[in-house]
Formats: C-alpha cells, structure tokens, sequence
C-alpha cells in the first residue's frame, strides 16, 4: 500500500457558518443513531472500499473509531453550533500516528466521503418531523469542513515530510562528496525510494542564484523526463547531483545541465553503487577545479578528459591515472613505443622529423604510434591527446627517477 507521511498536529480553525439551533427531539434521535450510524458506515466501506477489506484487523478497527469519531463531532457540533470547532483533531485526532502513515489521502476522502453518504441516508429517519431539512444543511456545512480539515492535515504533513526528506538527501549528497558514504548512508537513500541502480556517477556544477528548493525541483523533473534516479543538493555554491540508472555520464550530465549555472560541469566516471559514488564525487569535484586551465572544455566535460590539469593543479588520483593507465602499459610494451612518441611529440608532431631524429622510415614512425593509440587510447595526432600523453610522459619519467632515488 502506497504510505502517506505522519500527521502533525493541526492548528484550531476558526468559527464556521453554523446551522441553526437544533430541535431537541432531532438531537436525542442523533444521539441515540450514533453507533447504528458508524456500523451502518463500517459496512459500507467494508461492502464498497478494496483497499479497507485488504487491511489488517487492527487498522480497520481503528479507522472504525475514526468514523465514531466523525459522528460524535458532528452531534457535538450540532448540539453547540455557535462554538468553534477544531474539526481536525476531534476526528483525526482519534487515530493513532501508525494509521495515519498507512493511510492515502485518496483513501482518507473515500472514507469521509462513505461515511457523510451514510448520515445523509439515514436523515428522514434520524430528524425529528421538520427537521429534515434543518438536520440536511448541518450536514453539507460539516461535510465542507472535514473536506477543509482533511487538506490541511495533509498539507501540512506533506510540508513536514518534503522538509525531512530535503534534510535527509542533503546528508546522503553531502557524505558522498565527502567521501564518507557508508552503509548509513545507503539505508537513507533507500528511505528517499532510491532503489540501488547499477550505474551511478557524480555531476558537479556551479548553483544558480535564488531558492535552492526551486533548483532541486528542476533537477528532479530534468531526471524524471530522462528517466533517471537522482540524488540532488545545494552546497554551498556548489549543485551536486548523484545520477543513477545511466552508463553514459555526459549523456546524463546533458539532461541535466539545465538548472545549473553558468560555468563548467563535470561529470565523474561511472561506478557501481552509491557507496563507490564518492570516487566519482571526487573525481568530479577535482575535475571542476582544474576546469579553469581548460577554457575551452566542453560542457558538460568528463572528469577523466581533464586529467592533465587535475595533475597540475596536484591531484595525485589525476597524476596515478595518467602514469598507470597511459605511461606503463607503454613502457611495458617496449621502448620504441616510448621514444618515437617522446620524440613525436618534441618534433612538432611532424613525422618526418621525428623519422629523421630516429633514423626509421616514416611508415615505421606512422605504425608505431598507430600502436600508441592502441594501447592507451589516445591518439597522438589529437592535439588534446598529445597533450595528455605529454603531461603522463612527463610524470612517468619522474615517478622512475623518484623511485630510483628512493632505492
């Protein structure tokens, strides 16, 4: 069954049109109906309510003492119609907070509205002669105002679950950018209805000016229309989303990009689960710091495209990447790899000077670094690339030369 929050304590409303002073006989015969009346309303939901038959024992019971409730306040109100009321808590007030979160507002109307239905049939036999059309107006006004008093309560518990629920995400968001997401963390993203997508990754960006709620919301109907599960925050100045249920981060990052800023977003690498999201978080947060030293970067930009700069600007996960994934797997694979591209990349990336400085054909210059390419994926004819498997050459030949120091 779909759950609805906790009830808060509603407020007292204020005085209401009331019906006029009833006759005493009309009175006594509500009086004495009122029990016939919620067995007779019991019956109904119980003949016509699925969801009501479908609920255990105790829960029936109670929202059987919810519909006695209404009955009594209703002869209560009409036996003092100059009073003011507080509709909400003489009859909601009788439910315990466990059944208020089992109930539906959609199930709540359905019983209000079963059991008015029930009191309206039963007019002609409870009103005192000429009083039928007396005890019919008390009625309709009472029916408006547990109308009235069924949407405040459940506005105002949406209110306080939305504010928990902001305050709860806020917490998840900010322990994966942290780095401190634990199993804590994955309980209350599960509580949020984040249900353990097999692809998730960070995406960092600046946030807009104005109300952070606004920003989130838009995050959150970018990601419904894209069919993505999101976790979404404001700190700082900083618009984090955790998107899950993609293994293309820029695709992602791209329906989403809409409520951010002005400025660079990246997106950190795909990984499995929320508790290794925060390697993605970091990877972004380092790439959104380097950004600057790429001007033209595209956006979104994946956090692993700005490796040099995340390497210059002193992120030692950027400077392992570059000399693990591109400086070794080239060493390891013989040392004419590394010397034609060193020497390509010295020359201008011109072939046929760094034919002549090798003394090899340029056929033999063209196939090796076909080879480079290969085995790194990076194409030393991408002047973004030879850039890149500069920068690794560079920290490659340092990381030896530090290694032999350390020996």
């Amino acid at each position: 069954m779909r759950q609805a929050c906790a009830v808060p304590e509603p407020a007292e409303t204020s005085p209401k049109p009331t019906p006029p002073h009833p006759h005493p006989g009309t009175l006594r015969r509500l009086e004495q109906s009122s029990g016939k009346l919620a067995a007779a309303a019991i019956a109904r939901m119980d003949d016509q309510l699925s969801w009501y038959r479908a609920m255990p024992p105790e829960n029936r019971s109670w929202i059987g003492l919810v519909a006695q409730a209404g009955i009594a306040a209703f002869t209560e109100w009409f036996r003092h119609p100059e009073a003011p009321t507080a509709i909400s808590t003489d009859v909601f007030g009788t439910a315990p907070r466990e059944l208020t979160r089992a109930i539906t507002l959609r199930q709540t109307v359905e019983m209000v509205r079963t059991t008015i239905e029930v009191m309206e049939s039963a007019i002609d036999d409870v009103a005192a002669p000429g009083d039928e059309s007396v005890l019919r107006e008390a009625l309709l006004v009472y029916a408006r105002e547990i109308a009235f008093a069924t949407a405040q309560v459940y506005a105002q518990a949406a209110e306080a679950r939305g504010a928990w629920d902001a305050r709860l995400e806020s917490l998840v968001v900010n322990a994966v950018l942290s780095g401190e997401a634990d199993e804590g963390a994955v309980s209350r993203a599960a509580a949020l209805g984040w249900n353990a997508p097999e692809h998730v990754a960070v995406v960092l960006g600046t946030a807009p000016d104005g109300d952070s709620e606004l920003t989130v919301e838009a995050i959150r109907r970018a990601a419904r229309h894209a069919k993505l599960q999101v976790l979404t925050g404001v700190l700082g100045n900083r618009l984090v989303v955790v998107a899950g249920g993609s293994d293309d981060p820029v695709k992602a990052a791209k329906s989403l990009i809409g409520p951010f800023a002005a400025g660079p977003v990246v997106a950190g690498p795909v990984v499995g689960d929320l508790l290794a999201a925060t390697g993605s978080a970091q990877a972004a947060a380092a790439g959104l710091r380097a950004c600057a030293a790429w001007p033209d970067a595209p956006r979104p930009v994946l956090a692993d495209d700005l490796l040099p700069e995340r390497a210059m600007a002193g992120d030692p996960v950027a400077r392992d990447l570059l000399v693990e994934e591109i400086y070794r797997p080239l060493e390891e694979a013989g040392s004419a790899l590394l010397e034609t591209l060193s020497v390509y990349l010295e020359q201008a990336s011109s072939l046929e000077g760094a034919a002549r400085m090798l003394f090899v054909h340029p056929n033999t210059v063209r196939y090796r670094l076909r080879r480079v390419t290969d085995v790194t994926g990076w194409s030393p004819s991408d002047v973004r690339s030879a850039f890149t498997l500069r920068i690794a050459l560079i920290l490659g030949r340092l990381a030896d030369d530090n290694g032999r120091l350390q020996s």
